[in-house]
């Protein structure tokens, strides 16, 4: 097959030629697109090369190369972040298959480099070209189906198995899309449950299960441990039930209409059968799937269009894929509600954060940090490694938390606190950020900063009022009111509070010897408000 002239349209490049990346390249090649491909093992280089007449590359050489405005990516998926970065800072419009990334951390990043660059970023979650699964939208769409009350998918099969990703990230993207897209909403609330039985530490299946806003239930069963082929999803509404069916071998028949009903009586529900039991098969446009998702791609470089799966739609479905991963992990493999965390939230590994918390975007959570009961974590924020941060505190927006920081229940960490490592806020201490606040007046521009430096503690119901600098190890006592700079090691009580002794590293008052009773850290006075350590 000879590659279309230049100048004939986009061309593109397909990096990863595998299981499906060969797939791609048939496609691509088939709609006249395909510039070259990126593929290390050389032998299957050359055979896709002969048999589609294209040229093969290395990655450097492809990304490179002008006359390639688009990559499509079809590599292992923990390559995924790595590849579409360096295409996208190359210039090049990039659509990646399932999942985006292996986090929203790194999804995230990608969605804003692609608006910063100006390219395109898509994801190929090839069931959302399905014509059988278009009609299907269309039809809840319309409201023929009544009001949406449960999904149900499952995606079984007895192949391949995978030892680099577990069976919820390889099979379940798919339908996650799917649920998403019909629903038009993200998940209020996502627990999953499922077991490794051929490996420790790679499932072989899974649910997830899923609540809504608008309260319909979804939940997703997938497994490579299937003696046969299912891939079905399964839409109940007041009206009836709607059928997809990808695995049927018939394909006028994928797609079927259940008029069953629930119908009422006493309280009493009672099933209501159509008279086609067998159900009704409902007509769709035909089409190839995956031809239909490249020549997408094309379309969207040549006229800048959104392509239908964009990179916020790929972050929606990886948000719920990383809570389902974390439900996996809870206590003994049991079934929990997982946080409402952002899409566009970055949370390292072993962050803990309740179901009851809330996580916006922008916000940056280090390795081991806990965020506990009806605390929100507002924009913006970066929370350090090892941080506890109790029940109901608000933190943001803007605001920096060290590593090491305890925060204890009721407190709120308003814009303009700066928290370094080590710090301690007791229970209900209070920061403030202006000095003369009204309600009817937007003082926002007036924001005083407060530092709160190195291993300070501050004391239960303490207020610290703005534009003051709390030097390191510095302890505020219980109820005081600090309205002034306070010194490194400062032990400060009162309202106002001043000064009435020391404080070693270890938060032990200093005797007249100032040598800490329980380290054995020497201090001397440098001045009336000024402690350094002997070293």
């Amino acid at each position: 097959m000879a590659m279309r002239a230049e100048g004939a349209g986009p061309r593109v490049a397909v990096i990863g030629c595998g299981y499906w990346g060969k797939n791609l390249v048939r496609d691509f090649a088939a709609l006249g697109a395909l510039e070259a491909i990126v593929e290390p093992d050389q032998d299957v280089a050359r055979a896709l090369c002969h048999q589609y007449g294209t040229r093969s590359a290395s990655l450097a050489e492809a990304l490179a190369d002008p006359r390639i405005e688009g990559v499509a990516i079809a590599a292992p998926a923990k390559a995924h972040y790595a590849l579409a970065k360096e295409a996208l800072e190359a210039g090049k419009h990039v659509y990646v298959e399932k999942p985006l990334a292996l986090s929203t951390r790194d999804g995230a990043e990608l969605v804003t480099l692609a608006a910063r660059v100006g390219r395109r970023l898509m994801v190929g979650h090839l069931l959302q070209f399905h014509p059988a699964y278009l009609a299907m939208k269309a039809f809840i769409a319309r409201g023929s189906l009544g009001r949406l009350t449960y999904i149900y998918s499952n995606r079984l099969s007895f192949g391949i198995l995978r030892r680099e990703e577990d069976v919820l990230w390889s099979f379940a993207p798919h339908d996650i899309s799917m649920i998403l897209g019909l629903t038009g909403e993200e998940p209020s609330d996502v627990s999953a449950f499922g077991a490794s039985t051929l490996h420790p530490t790679v499932g072989d299946f899974c649910q997830v299960q899923m609540s809504f806003p608008s309260g319909v239930r979804a939940h997703v069963f997938c497994s490579w441990l299937h003696p046969f082929k299912e891939q079905r999803i399964v839409a109940v509404g007041e009206r009836g039930m709607l059928v997809f069916e990808d695995s049927a071998k018939d394909a006028t028949a994928k797609l079927r209409l259940y008029e069953h009903k629930v119908e009422w009586s006493d309280g009493t529900p009672h099933a209501v059968k159509a008279e086609k039991e067998e159900g009704v098969a409902l007509p769709y446009d035909t089409g190839n799937p995956l031809k239909d998702e490249c020549r997408h791609f094309l379309e969207v470089i040549a006229k800048g269009s959104v392509p239908r799966t964009d990179g916020d739609e790929g972050l929606r479905v990886l948000a719920v894929l990383e809570r389902a991963s974390a439900a996996l992990r809870g206590p003994k493999g049991e079934p929990q509600c997982l946080p409402r965390v952002h899409p566009g939230a970055r949370l390292a590994a072993g962050v803990l954060v309740h179901e009851s918390a809330y996580i916006d975007d922008r916000v940056s959570i280090g390795s081991g940090s806990k965020i506990w009961h009806f605390s929100h974590v507002l924009s913006d924020v970066a929370i350090g490694d090892g941080c506890n941060i109790g029940q109901n505190v608000v933190i943001g927006p803007n605001v920096s938390v060290g590593s090491n920081v305890k925060i204890q229940n009721n407190v709120s960490v308003y814009e303009g606190v700066i928290l370094e490592d080590g710090v301690f806020c007791g229970p209900s201490c209070v920061f403030t950020n202006v000095n003369n606040p009204r309600a009817e007046i937007v003082r926002k521009t007036q924001y005083r900063p407060t530092y709160v430096r190195r291993g300070a503690t501050i004391g239960a119901n303490a207020t610290i009022v703005c534009g003051h600098e709390l030097g390191a190890y510095c302890f505020i006592a219980a109820g005081a009111v600090v309205v002034d700079d306070v010194p490194p090691f400062a032990l400060m009580a009162g309202v106002p509070a001043r000064r009435i002794g020391w404080m070693s590293h270890a938060g032990i008052r200093l005797g007249a010897d100032l040598v800490c009773p329980e380290t054995g850290r020497r201090y001397r006075e440098a001045a009336p408000d000024d402690l350094t350590e002997i070293t």
